[in-house]
């Protein structure tokens, strides 16, 4: 195959045309019509009577591998075929394609991996925006891919290269980004063919055809703006930036809220209102007015160690702002059904899969509860009750510990996940309550005890919180992870490096799941411990 697929390359043997065949691979997600921008490819080949050969290779599964659709295409010789037909190959071949199009960031980086663009020949057309994969979500810390990378690598490696956000243009002419990805197709120039036979083609499908053009169109100007395309920083959106800046300390018009809002500004110095304003909105969120009171007094001694101990740092306070309530706001199985039953959820996916009024939308949810998660949203005394007794324990296990397709759409599941969720009313009674407040208060007076001896280290402990997070075997993980850190960067106070080590053990522990580097991580503490 390798063999043929080179002959068709050479100067003069294509057929009986003696050009080279216009090849194009796209690169592309579940649902971001892939196919129906490679079948719009083809039929805009056909219709100009080109010879034009198309296919497909599906990734493993939903965003663990985007499908590569692959189109090759001839013109056809002025005097026909005759008996001679050209080879065209099934799959691209490393150096050997004329457009890339990836319907996502990262995809172009991808295609950049795989050798399919090179700075004589490829001309990239990508999409900035960002769909995470499974590989950056799985990642304990922070995996996401830096976007910054992608773009050094695609001005490298490319001949031409036209990145903006293609998703944006979709959602504002209400269509999908493969009509976005065939304007851009058309305004880059890397084919003959003129804008007119582009948009006759949409218009040959008769399904969508306005939204579609309006798509076609926002992309097409796109990237006639973008012909040099060699400055691009392919920057894009920065969630963690965008809620910073929204984080201002400041009145809702709530009085109850609003009173919280007034002590916090009035106790506090203004460079950590921002993380007050978040974590006062994220635990009374979570809980209530009073649950954040809880908040602020907690913050309270911290804020009279900051005073001491380092004045005008804050390093204490600003830390503690944000983990301590990170901390009070737990995952657990009320507020994860309380999120899911959420009107301005259902309202986010309709707005993320793109749905119309007038279209019906079911959403089904996958959930496999323990008898640990259920013993926690009982009663503490009831769910110690239970959990003391084993052959209880196990039996009722059996009953609840199996996955489930819950359909939220379906009025019967929706009450039940609503009247789960409105349990939170009752939270502070509950087993699950109980230990995550245990813990936090002793996490919080283990590092009010080390700040007076190592302020940096008790700073370093702080940030520690960040490896619990979840529920049921995730938290679990995360928790042991957190106790292993934790002790072991205790063992380090009264050496001068003993914080730079604890944020060593930190990163160590978000680096994989399974707790590998951690474990290299402390065996190097002990070699110099003894």
């Amino acid at each position: 195959m390798n063999e043929i697929h080179v002959a068709t390359r050479e100067r003069g043997r294509v057929g009986l045309n003696p050009t080279r065949p216009l090849t194009i691979a796209i690169l592309a997600l579940g649902g971001q019509g892939g196919g129906v921008l490679m079948d719009w490819i083809v039929a805009l080949a056909e219709r100009a009577g080109w010879i034009v050969q198309a296919t497909s290779v599906p990734g493993v599964a939903q965003r663990t591998g985007a499908t590569v659709y692959y189109v090759e295409m001839v013109p056809m010789p002025a005097g026909g075929l005759g008996t001679r037909r050209p080879v065209l190959s099934l799959m691209p071949a490393p150096g050997d394609v004329d457009v890339v199009i990836g319907a996502e960031l990262m995809e172009a980086g991808r295609a950049i991996l795989r050798g399919y663009v090179t700075p004589d020949r490829t001309t990239l057309i990508v999409s900035t925006h960002r769909a995470y994969a499974v590989q950056e979500k799985m990642v304990p810390g922070d995996g996401i891919g830096d976007p910054a990378a992608v773009g050094r690598a695609a001005r490298e490696a490319a001949k031409r290269v036209f990145a903006f956000d293609m998703a944006a243009l979709a959602t504002r002419a209400g269509s999908v980004i493969s009509a976005v990805m065939f304007g851009a197709l058309a305004g880059s120039g890397a084919t003959q063919f003129e804008r007119a036979s582009f948009e006759e083609t949409i218009r040959a499908t008769g399904v969508g055809v306005e939204a579609s053009l309006r798509a076609f169109a926002l992309g097409f100007e796109a990237a006639r703006a973008e012909r040099s395309g060699r400055d691009q920083t392919f920057e894009t959106p920065d969630p963690a930036a965008e809620r910073r800046a929204a984080a201002t300390l400041a009145p809702v018009g709530h009085p109850s809220f609003d009173a919280l809002v007034a002590r916090a500004a009035e106790r506090f110095p203004a460079s950590v209102h921002d993380m007050l304003a978040a974590g006062l909105r994220r635990v009374v969120d979570f809980q209530d007015i009073a649950y954040g009171a809880e908040y602020l007094d907690t913050l309270e001694p911290m804020l009279a160690l900051d005073r001491m101990q380092a004045p005008g740092a804050l390093a204490l306070t600003r830390e503690a702002a944000k983990y301590v309530a990170v901390a009070m706001a737990y995952d657990d199985v009320i507020r994860v059904a309380d999120l899911k039953t959420r009107a301005s959820r259902f309202a986010r996916v309709r707005r993320d899969v793109g749905a119309a009024p007038d279209q019906v939308l079911h959403l089904t949810e996958f959930m496999h509860p323990r008898m640990e998660e259920v013993c926690g949203t009982l009663p503490a005394l009831l769910g110690r009750f239970i959990e003391a007794r084993p052959r209880l324990m196990r039996a009722l296990d059996r009953s609840v510990n199996r996955g489930r397709r819950v359909r939220t759409g379906t009025l019967g599941w929706f009450l039940i996940l609503y009247s789960l969720g409105g349990l939170k009313r009752w939270r502070r009674g509950t087993l699950r309550h109980a230990r995550e407040r245990a813990h936090w208060k002793r996490w919080l007076d283990t590092v009010m005890a080390t700040a007076p001896r190592d302020y940096a280290l008790a700073v370093e402990l702080l940030r520690c919180r960040r490896l619990v997070k979840g529920y049921s075997d995730t938290a679990a993980r995360g928790q042991g992870k957190f106790e292993r850190v934790l002790t072991t960067s205790l063992r380090l106070v009264g050496r001068p490096d003993a914080a730079e080590w604890s944020r060593r053990l930190r990163e160590a522990a978000l680096r994989d799941e399974e707790g590998v580097a951690l474990d290299g991580a402390i065996r190097t503490v002990e070699s110099f411990l003894g």
